[in-house]
């Protein structure tokens, strides 16, 4: 395998980040009506993560971090492929085959945000979206003061 990448940015195959990314896409697919199953759980992910992130670095930061993640996630998965990353930060082109490497894609965009934000702000992120995710460290800094 080439590490020329893994150097500098915390990868994908790191089990914490790939473990975390399942936790949220089982989380998201447990929380969808059955009628919903059209939208892969990947769809939700990310777009609840677009908009904490593009508060921070704009929609144009979100959408280059995530069109990297899923560059990176192509390399992983090839049959995400025809997944495209919209002008507007949102995914195109996912397929329920392809809805499969979901955990590749968010896991890379889970380690560019830490790598970019540092892990105790992408946790405090995960939190605030999912705060009852289960099983997730990221609920340890106690209730929010509001």
């Amino acid at each position: 395998p080439s590490s020329h990448c893994h150097s500098m940015i915390r990868s994908a195959d790191n089990p914490e980040t790939r473990e975390l990314a399942q936790r949220l896409l089982a989380y998201e697919g447990a929380a969808e009506s059955p009628s919903k199953t059209a939208m892969p759980a990947v769809f939700h992910v990310c777009d609840k993560l677009r908009r904490p992130l593009s508060t921070l670095a704009g929609v144009a930061g979100f959408r280059s971090l995530l069109a990297r993640a899923l560059a990176m996630a192509k390399h992983e998965a090839p049959i995400l492929g025809a997944v495209k990353v919209q002008e507007d930060g949102s995914l195109q082109g996912m397929s329920a085959e392809s809805a499969e490497a979901g955990d590749v894609l968010v896991a890379h965009l889970i380690g560019l945000m830490m790598t970019f934000i540092g892990e105790p702000l992408t946790l405090r992120f995960l939190h605030d979206v999912w705060p009852d995710l289960p099983g997730s460290n990221a609920n340890s800094g106690g209730r929010k003061s509001t």
